[in-house]
């Protein structure tokens, strides 16, 4: 857990790439000021033919010209960042800080400067005295340095410029979002009820504030199974808990009298081994965050100050693939079993209602009287036809009735109201349909 959680703050770490990246260019700089040259070296043309005092004077100019880059280059980063906050969503910043190639081309231009610096020291200096001879191959490296980072700008800017497009970030997230389903999502059961935890139950209490980040439960069941109880976690992952407040409730298998002190010691340690808490939402088991993320984007597009509801379209359609994605699998709370089959823990998760309206919901709300709006949540909707089982396209009809519902209510022209009812209509039509083979037109 604690390595998952190093792991995962790295990840966002504007700092981290870079200082890997000069300490391999000290390491490399160190290295090629060692190699000692004959007279007439193979490839001699490619080295640096300057004198010591030129050598020098490059690395200077390498090394001042570094800095301006740098801070150009953060600048740039600072501006997509606020453009991506205020234009899209805040909760968006995450994905830019862990671009890669942002996190490259930084590393690229401090590793250039941290070379150039270090050879200072070398370059044209023996003992504290000056001399002729200095490392040629060293210095030739600090060109190379220089060419490879005048083309990393040129790359940055590219990436810049299609990173703060909004395709580009919702098509992100969309990716993002279907890699923690494929990878991460735990499969619920939609008839299991989760139990209430009897009057001698004890609460395990969360050791800090913030947001349920990851569950990784093996100790904690394990730690279950070697006493015989049984117990259940209160939030979800993606919900914020108070340090404080129970995590979890445990208690017998026939629910008498509290734990005795050296259980409850063990089975606290062993929670706080299975669940990470952060102080923020992360991706790496929560879907709905990754949903918020682009209903996020939808909102904002459809809000009076900005009035674009073709971003809101765009915006649908991706969380339509989500969601269908989501409709091929089964959604609840999950009952985890010991080595020896019996059930120890009861793990609450979203139902499939809720993410359609965590995804949906606000779009219907904010734009139920824009026209193209309603029609992309219809398209949506019917394209969810071909996924999951009764039970999801019953969910997604009862979004429907409510869409047209407000429709009804919100939509004044006439002429603007009955083709979408009609539309409408059709799509409720087609879930009458065995299959949805007929009728979604």
């Amino acid at each position: 857990m604690r390595r998952e959680a190093v792991r995962e703050y790295l990840a966002s770490a504007l700092w981290a790439m870079p200082t890997c990246a000069v300490a391999l260019a000290l390491i490399a700089g160190a290295g090629l000021s060692a190699v000692q040259l004959g007279a007439a070296p193979p490839l001699a043309v490619l080295l640096f033919q300057g004198t010591s005092d030129d050598a020098r004077n490059l690395l200077i100019g390498i090394a001042s010209t570094m800095v301006t880059v740098i801070a150009v280059v953060l600048g740039l980063t600072v501006v997509a960042l606020q453009l991506a906050s205020t234009q899209f969503s805040p909760r968006l910043l995450r994905n830019f800080l862990r671009d890669i190639p942002n996190q490259v081309t930084l590393s690229t231009f401090m590793a250039t400067f941290a070379y150039s610096t270090a050879g200072l020291y070398t370059v044209g200096i023996a003992g504290g005295q000056r001399t002729q001879d200095y490392p040629r191959l060293a210095v030739s490296g600090a060109l190379l340095l220089l060419f490879v980072s005048m083309i990393m700008l040129v790359y940055f800017a590219h990436h810049l410029a299609h990173s703060i497009q909004v395709d580009q970030v919702m098509k992100r997230v969309e990716t993002a979002t279907l890699k923690v389903i494929e990878r991460s999502f735990v499969p619920g059961d939609p008839t299991l009820r989760m139990p209430n935890p009897p009057p001698g139950a004890t609460a395990l209490p969360a050791p800090r504030s913030g947001y349920v980040q990851a569950f990784h439960v093996e100790a904690f069941v394990g730690a279950l199974a070697s006493r015989g109880l049984t117990a259940q976690m209160v939030p979800m992952v993606g919900r914020h808990v108070v340090a404080g407040a129970p995590l979890a409730w445990v208690w017998a298998s026939a629910g008498e009298g509290p734990l005795a002190p050296d259980a409850g010691a063990e089975l606290r340690r062993a929670l706080v081994q299975s669940v990470r808490i952060g102080y923020e939402r992360t991706l790496e088991q929560d879907v709905a965050f990754g949903i918020r993320q682009l209903a996020d984007v939808a909102s904002k597009a459809l809000s009076p100050a900005i009035n674009d509801p073709y971003t809101a379209n765009q915006a649908v359609d991706h969380l339509g693939s989500i969601l269908a994605a989501l409709a091929l699998r089964q959604h609840g709370p999950q009952a985890v079993a010991d080595a020896q089959g019996t059930i120890r823990l009861h793990v609450p998760a979203r139902d499939f209602a809720y993410l359609v309206d965590l995804a949906l919901g606000q779009v219907r709300r904010y734009g139920a009287n824009e026209p193209r709006v309603v029609r992309a949540l219809l398209r949506v909707c019917r394209d969810l036809l071909w996924f999951g089982d009764a039970a999801h396209h019953a969910v997604v009809r009862r979004y429907v009735e409510t869409l047209l519902s407000d429709v009804t209510r919100r939509v004044a022209q006439p002429a603007d109201r009955e083709p979408l009812l009609a539309e409408g209509a059709a799509v409720l039509k087609a879930f009458d349909v065995p299959g949805g083979t007929t009728g979604a037109d």
